[in-house]
This record gives C-alpha cells, structure tokens and sequence, in this order.
C-alpha cells in the first residue's frame, strides 16, 4: 500500500467505526435493532447524502477494494456464524405447524417475487432472465434468521410457542435460500456448464463424514488437555482450536470459490459442520472469540461499502412506484404467507400474525443476498438501492407490528391461551437460548 493509501485506510475505518456505533446505539434506544442503524450510516456515507464526489473523496477509489477485502473476510465470519446457529436437527419432527407455515411464507415470497421479477425484467433486468427472476425470487423470500433470534431473544419470547416456530421457519427458508442463491450464482455465470461444479457433491459429503469428526476429536483433545494441564496451557489450547477452525473456515470460503460458487456458501456450509451433539466447547468458543471481531470492526465495513452503493439522490416517479411494488410484494408474501400456513397449522389469529411479523425481518442475510447479486450483475444501482430500502424497512417494521399484534405481551411474551401445548416445539431442543454472535 501505498503512503496514502494507508492513511485514508486508517480514517475511513475510524470514521466508519465511530458513525455506525452511534447510530447502532441509537436505533437500539428507538427499540430496533442495531443493524438498522448501522446500515442507515452505510447510506449516509454514500452517495445518496453527500453526493458521488464528496462520498468518492472520503472513500478513494484506490482504497475501496482494501475496504472490500476487510469486508469479504466480515461476510464470511458472519455466514459460518449463521451456519453454526441454524441446527439441522430442527428439519426432524418441527410439527404441523412448523411445516404449514415453512412452506407457505417460503413458497408464496418465491412465487410473488418471480412475478414481479418478470414485470421489472425490461427496466432493470442484468444477466441471464432466468437468474434474474430466481435471485429476485430468492431476495423476497429471504428472513433474517440472526436479526430475528436477536428481536426473539429481546422479548423474552425464546421459550414460547410462538419464538420456537419463527426460528425453526426462518432456519429451514435460510437454509432453502442459501441453496437457491446458489443455483442463481451458478446459473448468472454459466457455472452451470463448468466441470467443476460436479465436485460439490463429494465436496459436501467430505465436509460431513471427514471434517465433521475431526472437528469433534480435536474438541474432545482440548477439552481433555485443558482439564489435565494449568490455566494458561488451557487458554492456549483453546486459542489452537480457535486457529483451526479459522483455517477451515477460510479453506471451505476458498474451495467454493474455485468451484464457481460464491465464496459465502463455503463458509455457511463449514459452519453448519461444527460439532453440536454431546460438548459445545468447539462451538461457544469459536462464537465468543469471533463475535468482537466481526461485530465491532468488519461487519460496520461491509454495511458502509453496501451503503456506498446507494444512491436514492437520483429516484423520480417510476422509480417510488417500483419501490412501492417490492414493499407490498416483500411484506404481503410473508406477513401473508406466514399467517396462513401457522392457521392451517393450528395457530389462532393473533399468533398467527405474530409470526408473520417475526418472519418478515430481513435485516443484514438480505444484504448479503443483494450484495451477491450486485457482484454477479443481476441488479443494476437502481434496483439495489429500492431493495435495500425495502430491508431496513420490513426490519423497522417488526417491532411496532409486534407490539399492535401481541399487546398483552409482557417479558414472558405469552398470551392467555398461548402457551406451548405438550409436545409442542417449545419444550424441545429448539428452544435452546439464542445466541445472537456477529448478527444485529
């Protein structure tokens, strides 16, 4: 790097630091989650304020990419974060309405956004129509399962009903959307024709017979040598499984990479392989020792270089109706959607409102989603700044719509009548505590 380069790097990092923590802290005090307002900092530092040249001054050219790479490195600590905290034990026995409203608040976003997709394709359309109408597809369907087990955790409603079945939901349409994102990115590149992609089958079967029990032995060596040995060989053992996890994190984002998907897949996927069954020192460590990093530093980075590419300054008439289309589209399909299938499920009215609020948060997984079509060339700047509009408010609007819908809610957050039946999900594992780590 340059002399410049270095300064301008130290600065805007400073810079980006500080706003997005005051902002976080005061969108917290509003009763939203941090991720809003360190989002908004992102939009406020781009172009949409302060115009393309003094957004280009503080931001030189020359310094975005290492901005990006630090960006990069977030994304992917934040994935494998998402990946530790979906338990792919949830696809087993969720119950009825668990699989009602899944399929509903999945399948209704994904046909309403593909229809609206194909009426958008002549104005903004990038790349292959096919991926465009999947990606955007995938982009309405997506729930922030990090922010939403934050909002869950916030009001007290980890153990009910109602906060077991969102986060089962938002965990199995994570999971369906990082799978589709994927059969996008492969079908925007024309990866779909590389040989190579052949090999993400045994390359996702290695991850679960090979990696996976590794990973377990070298939990249970530390774990034995930390009980055998003094305090501080302890810390150290624990900081060398600490780097193996981080190597493999890395090593999984680069094989995914080469493989013609996006690099984000490798680090969800390795995250989803960390042992959870019998001890949780593996996963607890790696979750406290990365969460400073990743919230603190390189997750504000990767908001603010989202929000460069905002650029709301030039919207005319056109533009606000588009914007009006996605908010109904995006809301109706999972407030909708949601609702439905928890009734058929065997919710009452209120609770059923209830998830389809939760269920509506997007929150940062669709910042990633849009960051990875802008990368891909399916969204053109306009269509990228209407969508990341319409994440920040379907993330503002879950707390006030919690509030109007579940108005008796005290910090237990139940309702008379509402508590978990027997044999409900409430009393299971999926009741666990959330543990909300490098999310908003």
């Amino acid at each position: 790097m340059t002399p410049s380069q270095t300064l301008y790097l130290l600065l805007d990092l400073a810079l980006i630091l500080g706003l997005a923590r005051v902002l976080g802290a005061a969108a917290r005090a509003l009763g939203q989650p941090a991720v809003i307002g360190e989002i908004i900092a992102g939009v406020l530092l781009g172009p949409t304020l302060l115009g393309a040249h003094l957004a280009g001054t503080l931001f030189p050219a020359e310094v975005r990419p290492l901005l990006s790479a630090l960006a990069g490195v977030g994304l992917a600590l934040f994935m494998f974060a998402v990946g530790l905290e979906i338990d792919l034990g949830v696809l087993r026995g969720g119950g009825r309405v668990t699989l009602w409203a899944t399929a509903f608040s999945t399948l209704l976003p994904l046909a309403l956004g593909a229809a609206l997709a194909w009426l958008l394709a002549d104005s903004h359309r990038r790349g292959p129509l096919p991926a465009f109408v999947l990606f955007f597809a995938v982009a309405m369907a997506a729930t922030a399962f990090p922010v939403l087990a934050r909002i869950i955790a916030d009001r007290g409603l980890t153990h009910t009903r109602i906060g077991t079945t969102a986060l089962t939901c938002a965990a199995i349409t994570d999971l369906l959307v990082w799978i589709l994102l994927a059969v996008a990115a492969a079908v925007a590149t024309g990866k779909h024709l590389d040989w190579r992609l052949v090999l993400l089958v045994p390359y996702v079967a290695l991850m679960i017979t090979v990696v996976r029990p590794l990973l377990r032995k070298a939990s249970e060596l530390s774990r034995r040598k930390k009980a055998q040995g003094t305090e501080s060989g302890g810390s150290g053992e624990s900081m060398n499984v600490l780097v193996l996890v981080l190597v493999g994190l890395l090593l999984s984002s680069a094989c995914t990479e080469w493989l013609g998907l996006h690099y984000i897949f490798g680090a969800f996927l390795f995250g989803t392989v960390i042992p959870r069954d019998g001890d949780r020192t593996l996963r607890d460590g790696a979750l406290q020792r990365m969460e400073p990093l990743s919230r603190l530093l390189l997750l504000p980075v990767y908001f603010v270089m989202a929000g460069l590419k905002v650029d709301l300054s030039q919207l005319d008439l056109a533009d606000l109706g588009t914007l009006t289309a996605i908010l109904v589209v995006a809301m109706a399909g999972k407030l909708l959607g949601a609702y439905l299938g928890a009734r058929l499920g065997g919710f009452g009215s209120r609770p059923a409102a209830a998830l389809g609020a939760l269920l509506n948060t997007r929150g940062l997984t669709e910042l990633v989603v849009l960051g990875v079509g802008l990368e891909l060339g399916l969204l053109d700047g306009t269509l990228y700044s209407l969508m990341v509009v319409m994440a920040v408010t379907t993330t503002a609007l879950a707390g006030p719509l919690l509030n109007r819908i579940l108005p008796a809610a005290g910090k237990s957050g139940t309702m008379a009548g509402q508590s978990a039946p027997a044999g409900s999900c409430a009393g299971d594992g999926s009741a666990r505590e959330a543990v909300p780590v490098a999310v908003k």
